[in-house]
């Protein structure tokens, strides 16, 4: 069999032929015939497609963030409110009249936020 890559022509395997159309490159076929050379504009274009939907996926995704830190700044500054409007005092006394009507109670509270504090400073061993 002769030596097709100098003639130009392309008989059967086509797997990895050189022909002068392909700028001297490998091809691959399925039917075995010359490559035509399209697969480059068209990868091409699947590589500017791919860039234009990765600019709108950024878009899209700075813009949640962005509202999602406005969201989050938004919360914390009524959280923050809620903080300055409670009386530290009031609530003293509140959790002190809660014990003396039920002392059983408030010690379950009382153990059970110390074990849930201990368990969260000791962490995972």
């Amino acid at each position: 069999m002769a030596d097709n890559t100098t003639t130009g022509t392309s008989t059967g395997g086509g797997i990895g032929t050189r022909t002068p159309d392909n700028g001297g490159f490998p091809t691959t076929s399925k039917q075995g015939g010359a490559s035509t050379g399209t697969g480059t504009a068209t990868a091409t274009s699947l590589a500017q497609t791919a860039q234009e939907y990765a600019g709108k996926v950024s878009d899209a995704v700075s813009g949640a963030a962005v509202q999602a830190k406005d969201y989050v700044t938004d919360k914390v500054g009524l959280v923050g409110d809620k903080i300055k409007d409670i009386d530290i005092g009031e609530l003293t006394e509140n959790a002190k009249e809660y014990a003396r009507q039920k002392p059983g109670q408030a010690i379950l509270i009382a153990a059970g936020a110390g074990l849930l504090l201990g368990l969260l400073v000791r962490g995972r061993r």
